[in-house]
Formats: C-alpha cells, structure tokens, sequence
C-alpha cells in the first residue's frame, strides 16, 4: 500500500494526501475528510522515516529529563506526550540520571533521529551540548535556566511565590520555627527553592539557626535522613517544609520513628504535588507546580505547524508558570508549649 493509492481513491494528488497528514491549514475540509476515509478504508500506514526524508521534517521532539524515578517527570513527560500526540507529532523522551555521559549519548539521539526541537527539563546541560542543537538550528526550551533569545525558549517556575504562600500558610498556624529541607544544592531548582525559603524566613523575620536547614537528595530515603538530623536538634522545629514531595513523605517517616506525630507535634509541606501526595496518611500539604501547563508551554514554544525546524525562525519566550498552595491534613496549628 503507498500514497499513490490513497490518492487515486480519493480522486487528489499525492501533495493533497501528504498535507492532509501533516494538518496542513491549505487542505479544504471536505478534501481532507475524503483523503481520511480513503487512509482508513485502504489501512495505509505511512512510512515515518520516508515522510521526513521528502518533506525535511521529522515530526519529532526530544524531552530530556534528569531522573525518569521521580514521580514529577513521568507526569511531566506523559503532559508534554498528550499535547504533541493531538498534534500528530511524537515524543523522543531521554533520561540523564544526572550523569554527564549519559547526558552526551541524549544529544547524540536527538541529533542523530532529526528532531524539530528539544525541550530540555534539566539544568545539568553543558554549554556545548547546547550549542550542539544551535549548529543544527534546533529550537530549545528549557526548564528555569537559559535566557532568551532566537531559536530558545524559557520556562520558568515562581518558586518564590510557592514558597512564600507555604510560609503564609504556616506563620497564619503560628508556626515561628519551622524548618527547611533542600534538595541536592548542585541544582538549578533546588537552589532557588533554598534561596527563596532564606528570602521568606528573613521577610517575616523568622528563625534562621543552621540546624534548622539540612540537605537531602530529592528522594524519600534522604528526605528521612535530613529530618532526622533535624530532630537531632536542641529545639526541634513544630512545622517543615521540604524542597520536593518525596523529601516531605520521608520526612514523615523520621517524625513517625520519634514517637511524633503530624501536624499535632510537626506540621509538613512539600512541594510539586506529585499524585501520591494526596494517598499518604495523613495527605500531605503541598505546593502544586502544574505539569501540564508547564508542558504546554514547552511544546507550544517549540512547535510550529507549517515551518521546518529552524531556530532563526522562532522568537525566543519566557514563560513563567505560578504555582498553587493545596491545603490537606499535614499542617496545622502549632502545639502550645
């Protein structure tokens, strides 16, 4: 089965059966609903690979990732892919495990399968893998780095503002020593959680004691580890908010071991609202930062329906995507002494 058939059973040419496939604007409705039937009555399949060798394009982006085990990036992934499927586009989605090698071998696929632009959800991205992409006019998006400019985008999350309003929430319970678990500090997103966590405690002239902060490693088992040295303390802390919802849950964990319980002893707050979070005993309160819509942000920067990939072509964006405060079960009023 080719194109030529589709076309003779549908009385159009083999450019008509190719825009159609490809939602070209120019295809008139009623010819595009006749070139779709006779697809569907001859169960013609295209040959992808073909279709980006004749027409340049591939119908393809990359998403690259850091760490396919934390639950905020298959949500993120499986947003980006529902939004490009409705465009009859696919996904080519790598995971870097935050190891540089493994970041190398991303590019090299990307490159090496064509694809129209990459949206790069990390921010261990060496320069000149970046500049890998601009040789090849690929666009880029990424997530809370880059500037700017022609051919490259920006998505950036208001950690500020999550932070802030988990802090309100927390100071509106009464809650004057509360304190912070971070995430890896070798990180874009976990320093500016840090930062903004810092720039909140001193607006409301909270207290700062270094023990107080402790780092984890964005998942449950150092989330755990960080709370215990926290309970550790001389004073411990009657409220703490985490710089992800994995570091939260373990930190539950480590409160539950000390005979603690939450919020009545120690209230807690993550941050992401990964679905999991709403199941944990009690559910947790958490800052929601929306996948979906910083997936369509992504996509919409890169995509363009009629032109092929070429980064000159498109106006570099910034989107700054706010976040949410989702009240559950794990905070409340501090314990009077």
């Amino acid at each position: 089965m080719n194109i030529k058939e589709v076309a003779k059973l549908a009385r159009v040419s083999t450019a008509t059966v190719s825009r159609t496939m490809n939602l070209s604007e120019k295809v008139r409705p009623e010819t595009a609903k006749r070139v779709l039937r006779a697809i569907e009555t001859l169960n013609f399949h295209p040959d992808t690979n073909a279709r980006a060798l004749g027409s340049g394009r591939s119908n393809l982006y990359g998403l690259i990732i850091s760490d396919i085990t934390n639950p905020f990036f298959p949500e993120l992934v499986k947003s980006f892919e529902d939004i490009a499927v409705r465009h009859r586009q696919e996904v080519l989605v790598s995971n870097t495990n935050y190891e540089p090698e493994r970041m190398k071998i991303c590019v090299q696929r990307m490159l090496q399968r064509r694809v129209e632009g990459v949206a790069i959800m990390t921010s261990e991205m060496d320069d000149h893998l970046i500049e890998d992409f601009r040789r090849m006019h690929i666009p880029m998006v990424f997530l809370d780095s880059g500037t700017p400019e022609p051919g490259v985008s920006c998505v950036r999350l208001d950690y500020s503002a999550g932070v802030d309003a988990a802090m309100r929430h927390l100071i509106k319970l009464r809650h004057k020593r509360i304190a912070f678990l971070t995430g890896p500090l070798k990180l874009a997103s976990a320093q500016a959680r840090y930062k903004a966590f810092l720039e909140s405690t001193a607006r409301h002239r909270l207290d700062t004691s270094p023990e107080l902060i402790q780092e984890g490693n964005h998942q449950m088992e150092g989330g755990r580890e960080a709370m215990r040295r926290v309970l550790s303390s001389r004073r411990r802390p009657t409220a703490v908010l985490a710089s992800n919802d994995l570091t939260a849950i373990g930190a539950m964990g480590a409160i539950a071991e000390a005979g603690l319980r939450v919020p009545e002893d120690i209230s807690v707050i993550g941050f992401d609202d990964i679905q999991m979070s709403a199941f944990v005993s009690p559910p947790l309160t958490t800052v929601a930062m929306p996948r979906a819509k910083i997936a369509a942000a992504a996509f919409h920067a890169l995509f363009r329906e009629e032109s092929p990939r070429a980064a000159k072509s498109l106006k570099g964006e910034m989107h700054i995507i706010q976040p949410a405060l989702v009240l559950r079960k794990s905070t409340g009023p501090a314990r009077r002494k």
